[in-house]
C-alpha cells in the first residue's frame, strides 16, 4: 500500500473513531463496566510498569518530538505547491488519526464512564448556602487541628520538610490506606514525574497533567511545597482513569486526607477550603470576609503563598491555553468545563452526608 492510500484510510478512520468515540458518550455504564474497570486497568498497569522506573518523563519527550513535526510540517505546508500541500494534508490527518486512536484508546475513554456520584451512591442534589457553610465551618475546624498538631504558634504558615521529590514518592501511600474502604483507587505502581516542562506548564496556568500516551502522571515541579501533596495526589486520581477534574480533585483530596502524614493531610484541607471559600464569595461576599477573620493567620500565609506564585506568571497567553482547555473539557463530556475544577465542593458536601469526612 502507498503513503498516499495510506494516510487517506486513516483520515477516513479519523472520522470513524470520533463517530464511535461520541456513540461510547451515550453508554456510560458500558464504558464504566467494560472499559474503565476492565480493559484501562491493564492498560494503565502495563504503562506504569513500564515507564514508572524512568527517572524523568518520557511522555515529555514524546510530545517535544510531536511538537517539532508539528512545526516541521507548518514549514513545509508553507513552502509547498498545492498538489504537494494536499498530500502533506492527509499525511497530517493521518497523524491526528494515529494520536486520536491513542489518546482516547489509552485513557480519553474514561471521558464518557458513569459519574463518580452513582459508583459511590451519593446524592447529586443542589446544595444551597446553608450546607456549604457547614462544610467550610467542618473545613477549617479541621485544618485548625492539622495545623495545631504541626505547630502551635497561630501566626507561623506551614513548611512541609520533605523535599519535591520526596512529597511525589510518599503520594501512593495516601491510595494505599484509601484503598483499604475503598478497593477502586487501588493504585500501584507508582509513575509520578516532575514535568520537563514546568515552567511553559507554569506561564499556561496548569499546575500538572495527566500523559495518557505513557501513563505517566507530570505535576509543576515549580509550585509551592505547600500545594504539590494536593497536585500530585489528583493527577494520580487521572491515572487511576477519573478523567473528571472535580472527581480528580474530590478523589485526590480523599487520598490526601486518608495519608498518615499531615503535611499530606493540610495540603487536602488548604485546597478545599480555597473551593469552599471561593464558592461562599459568590454568593456572599460579606460572609466570605467573616470566614477570612476566623483563619488563623498562618493558615493565611499558606492560601496566599500559592496565590502569590501563580501571580507572579500572569500573562496574555495565559487566557487563551485556558480558553483552549476549557472548551476540550466540553467536548469531553464535562459542560461545565474549568469550572468542573469547583464542583468538587458538591462531593465533598455529598460524600460528608453519607460518610463523614472525619
Amino acid at each position: 500500500m502507498n503513503k498516499s492510500k495510506r494516510n487517506k484510510i486513516l483520515t477516513l478512520l479519523l472520522f470513524v473513531q470520533i463517530g464511535l468515540i461520541y456513540l461510547f458518550s451515550k453508554f456510560p455504564g458500558f464504558v464504566e463496566s467494560g472499559y474503565s474497570t476492565g480493559i484501562y486497568t491493564y492498560i494503565s498497569q502495563f504503562f506504569r510498569f513500564l515507564f514508572g522506573w524512568i527517572p524523568f518523563s518520557f511522555g515529555d519527550i514524546i510530545y517535544a518530538i510531536l511538537i517539532v513535526f508539528i512545526f516541521r510540517f507548518l514549514f513545509q505546508f508553507i513552502k509547498s505547491k498545492y498538489q504537494a500541500r494536499k498530500y502533506l494534508v492527509f499525511q497530517f490527518l493521518a497523524g491526528v488519526s494515529i494520536f486520536y486512536f491513542c489518546f482516547y484508546f489509552f485513557w480519553g475513554i474514561n471521558y464518557s464512564r458513569q459519574p463518580l456520584t452513582s459508583t459511590l451512591e451519593l446524592t447529586t442534589e443542589n446544595y444551597d448556602i446553608n450546607k456549604l457553610k457547614s462544610l467550610t465551618d467542618r473545613l477549617i475546624f479541621k485544618i485548625i487541628d492539622i495545623k495545631s498538631q504541626i505547630t502551635s504558634h497561630d501566626s507561623i504558615a506551614v513548611v512541609i520538610p520533605y523535599s519535591k521529590s520526596e512529597i511525589l514518592d510518599k503520594t501512593e501511600l495516601g491510595y494505599q490506606n484509601l484503598k483499604k474502604d475503598f478497593l477502586q483507587f487501588q493504585y500501584k505502581p507508582s509513575s509520578i514525574k516532575k514535568s520537563l516542562f514546568s515552567l511553559p506548564l507554569t506561564y499556561m496556568g496548569f499546575s500538572g497533567y495527566f500523559n495518557p500516551l505513557t501513563g505517566e502522571a507530570q505535576v509543576d515541579y515549580l509550585v509551592p511545597k505547600i500545594s504539590l501533596p494536593m497536585i500530585s495526589s489528583h493527577e494520580v486520581a487521572h491515572q487511576l482513569g477519573y478523567a473528571s477534574e472535580s472527581e480528580a480533585n474530590f478523589i485526590g483530596f480523599m487520598a490526601a486526607n486518608y495519608h498518615d502524614d499531615l503535611y499530606f493531610k493540610y495540603s487536602a484541607y488548604l485546597t478545599a477550603i480555597n473551593y469552599a471559600l471561593s464558592d461562599i464569595y459568590r454568593s456572599d461576599p460579606d460572609l466570605y470576609q467573616i470566614y477570612l477573620d476566623v483563619l488563623p493567620r498562618g493558615i493565611i500565609i499558606n492560601m496566599l503563598e500559592s496565590r502569590k506564585f501563580w501571580a507572579k506568571y500572569e500573562n496574555p497567553a495565559e487566557p487563551l491555553f485556558k480558553a483552549f482547555y476549557d472548551g476540550f473539557l466540553k467536548v469531553n463530556q464535562q459542560k461545565d468545563g474549568l469550572k468542573s475544577y469547583n464542583k468538587m465542593v458538591d462531593l465533598l458536601i455529598s460524600y460528608d452526608l453519607k460518610y463523614t469526612l472525619y
